[in-house]
């Protein structure tokens, strides 16, 4: 009986955290295709459109290794993606998209003022950041992932944010 239990126990296990795993490789997909997708519809200026399209990744986030996936395949225009991954503010450095992870959110000054005087899209993840200073910030609404946009931040960077990007979005200011 004892040794029956412990494999249920065991399979239980097993099961869960595949199906954890399954949840956060899903989400981190669709993020992913969003982010591919801001590139299309948010103008940099010009000094941004020689050399890679770097997209920054504050923290950890499992964001990563589908970014990298998609690096393979996708350009941003005539631009390849690279990703890049910092530890910690003081590390971050020129990058076209800064993507701060959950860990990261409670110093969004420090995040400002590090990248001042760049043209960088913040994308955060956990409510509220997009009135703190991020562009973008995803949101699950009815069981859907969606993204909060506000504009003004975003042109504070001298990006300029489509019309159709903006109807997409749910806006805030």
């Amino acid at each position: 009986m004892n040794k029956t239990f412990r494999i249920v126990i065991s399979f239980v296990i097993i099961f869960l955290s595949t199906v954890t795993r399954g949840a956060d490789d899903t989400t981190s997909k669709v993020k992913a295709v969003f982010v591919y997708n801001f590139t299309k519809y948010i103008e940099w200026p010009t000094a941004y459109k020689q050399g890679n399209f770097v997209i920054g990744i504050l923290g950890s986030s499992p964001i990563f290794n589908e970014l990298n996936n998609m690096a393979l395949t996708k350009k941003a225009g005539t631009q390849p993606f690279e990703i890049k991954t910092f530890n910690n503010t003081g590390s971050i450095s020129k990058c076209h998209i800064l993507y701060v992870s959950k860990d990261y959110a409670t110093i969004m000054k420090d995040i400002l003022a590090k990248i001042k005087g760049n043209n960088t899209l913040i994308v955060t993840e956990k409510p509220g950041l997009a009135k703190q200073g991020s562009a973008i910030n995803f949101v699950v609404k009815d069981n859907k992932q969606k993204f909060e946009l506000n504009k003004a931040n975003a042109e504070k960077y001298d990006l300029k944010v489509s019309s159709n990007l903006e109807s997409l979005g749910i806006k805030i200011e």
